[in-house]
């Protein structure tokens, strides 16, 4: 029986290229009719993605943009930063609909992309509304009717979930500190120095401290929901993980917000997203979600201090899944008219 809808992956070869392939492979309503790519051209998409062996013929095909995208319901970008931008206006002509995975249309000021990203961006114009932030936790509605997504960064995802229900009821105001933990595929499948096995496996360390991409981002999303005079300290550390994020969030509460109703709140808040979700034992650890497009958030409150209540939030994703393809995917799902789980009913193995 032939499937609804018609996909374009382009930029294949990367790690969240081969998440996108394998979902798509898998999706019951949506056939991936073409893999675009400047690297491997002609080969099969196994040469590079190994658990794809046996699951397709198709090849890595160099087309631009607008020939990858021709026909096409939706065309999911796996580009670098920077070179999505340059490519959109022709994507976006061929009338397709788009999930750009690229940090480059998630911000709505380009001066502070221009800081972050270190390039004037190439077409300002569509950064003011054209793109919805494809975060479903906050943007489900949007999403449903939108033509094209920027879908949210890794650690961006991973904090605002821990953050979001503070935001959304107020009470996320001043300074919050971060410290998030990632894994090695989040650095892409060139290997380098930061990547290198002998050096990662055994080894904690600290890259873009109070400097990272994402900080702008996360910012702006959390004040769009609702919290004020918000500013961010976040520290990243690579880990020894191929996969997976763990993000401490630090913030402060009035001290008339009790313990209990600040577990309450995230309970509440989360009770009906499918793909988030408080454990009811425990706090998150990455092994729970490593492998699913779930992610896990907690929270542990502290004492009262100068009228204000510590709360430390904690919150996990895979880095490639729900912090990048996963969230793509179910941002297309909801885009196209379907059930927003729909690949994700793996709930992951353990440990």
């Amino acid at each position: 029986m032939a499937k609804r809808f018609k996909a374009a992956v382009i930029g294949g070869s990367g790690y969240g290229g081969g998440e996108l392939i394998r979902r798509l492979l898998v999706h019951p309503d949506v056939e991936l009719v073409r893999v675009a790519s400047v690297d491997f051209i002609g080969e099969p998409l196994s040469t590079v993605h190994p658990n794809l062996e046996g699951q397709t013929d198709q090849v890595f095909q160099g087309l631009s943009p607008e020939e990858a995208a021709q026909g096409m319901d939706v065309v999911l970008l796996g580009l670098p930063h920077k070179v999505s931008a340059t490519k959109m206006p022709a994507l976006m002509a061929t009338g397709a609909r788009v999930v750009d995975l690229s940090g480059d249309f998630r911000l709505r000021d380009a001066a502070v992309y221009k800081r972050y990203y270190g390039a004037e961006h190439p077409c300002p114009e569509k950064l003011d509304g054209t793109f919805v932030y494809g975060l479903p936790e906050l943007h489900r509605e949007a999403i449903r009717t939108a033509k094209y997504v920027a879908s949210p960064g890794c650690f961006a995802t991973t904090i605002e979930l821990a953050l979001l229900p503070l935001a959304k009821k107020g009470l996320l105001r001043g300074p919050v500190e971060v410290v998030g933990i990632t894994g090695s595929s989040g650095s892409g499948i060139a290997p380098s120095a930061g990547t290198h096995h002998p050096v990662r496996a055994v080894n904690l360390r600290t890259y873009k401290p109070l400097d990272h991409q994402h900080i702008p981002e996360i910012v702006q999303t959390l004040t769009e929901a609702g919290a004020q005079d918000l500013s961010l300290r976040f520290v990243p550390v690579s880990a020894p993980l191929s996969r997976g994020i763990f993000a401490t969030c630090f913030a402060h509460v009035d001290a008339g917000t009790s313990a209990e109703a600040l577990h309450a709140l995230y309970t509440e808040f989360y009770a009906k997203e499918p793909l988030v979700r408080v454990p009811k034992k425990g706090l998150p650890e990455v092994v729970a979600v490593s492998g699913t497009n779930h992610a896990e958030v907690g929270l542990q409150c502290g004492d009262v201090t100068g009228g204000l209540r510590a709360v430390a939030c904690f919150s996990v994703t895979d880095n490639l899944i729900k912090g990048g393809a996963g969230q793509a995917i179910q941002s297309m799902n909801l885009m196209l008219g379907l059930d927003e789980k729909t690949t994700f009913e793996d709930p992951g193995g353990y440990p």
